[in-house]
């Protein structure tokens, strides 16, 4: 069973979400603010964080930015009543994985939380397999049957990240701040040519395929 700790000092929305959580089956933590959070941190095996930004003691950027410099990997989803595009950079730029913007809607929360636990487990296992198709992601080795591939490190990102989510769209923009950062000097013109790229390798391959999504962006959709 998952263990979720929630970073919450709004004490209603803390229980609602705790409730939720475990209506769903999850084992649920609470914390009022990012100390608490770490001491909880410390005794117990924690899967996922739902955070919060503005919190007395430790705020949620000063959480996610103290695991990751402890090499802290789980998954964190930022809660947050701040939606300008610099607080969403702030965001990710300190270490989380996904961001919502209150009110939450407790049914996109747990499908958020749900995708976020999924993308996890791929990552520790470092391995995807789609039909007869195995992705390592420590090797950026692409194999099928008797052949198998090394890819470029962004090449294989993109690819990864887009077989772990299949059917689900991203933009450019999102592709570019994930794979590329957030600081990169690329444009989103750069994502075009690295999915041209994989088409062509990947043409002969039944089992997915990369779609264009006009105006959106990109997604992958599996064909096994």
């Amino acid at each position: 069973m998952f263990t979720i700790l929630v970073a919450e000092d709004d004490k209603n929305l803390q229980k609602l979400m705790a409730a939720v959580l475990k209506q769903n089956g999850y084992e649920v933590l609470c914390a009022r603010d990012g100390r608490e959070a770490l001491d909880l941190l410390d005794t117990n095996h924690v899967d996922l964080i739902i955070s919060d930004i503005m919190m007395p003691e430790m705020n949620g950027y000063e959480l996610t930015s103290s695991l990751r410099r402890a090499d802290y990997q789980l998954p964190i989803l930022m809660v947050t009543a701040k939606d300008t595009l610099d607080d969403k950079k702030k965001g990710f730029s300190s270490g989380t994985d996904d961001y919502m913007v209150k009110p939450i809607d407790m049914d996109e929360m747990m499908l958020r939380v749900a995708a976020l636990l999924r993308r996890s487990r791929i990552m520790n296992e470092h391995r995807l397999t789609i039909g007869a198709v195995t992705l390592e992601y420590d090797t950026l080795t692409v194999s099928r049957e008797n052949e198998s591939e090394t890819l470029p490190k962004k090449e294989f990102y993109l690819l990864f990240k887009l077989l772990s989510y299949p059917r689900q769209i991203f933009t450019r923009q999102q592709l570019m701040d994930e794979i590329w950062g957030l600081d990169a000097e690329s444009d989103e013109r750069t994502v075009d040519v690295h999915i041209k790229r994989l088409r062509e390798r990947f043409s002969h391959y039944p089992e997915f395929e990369l779609v264009t999504v006009r105006g959106l962006g990109y997604k992958a959709e599996k064909r096994v």
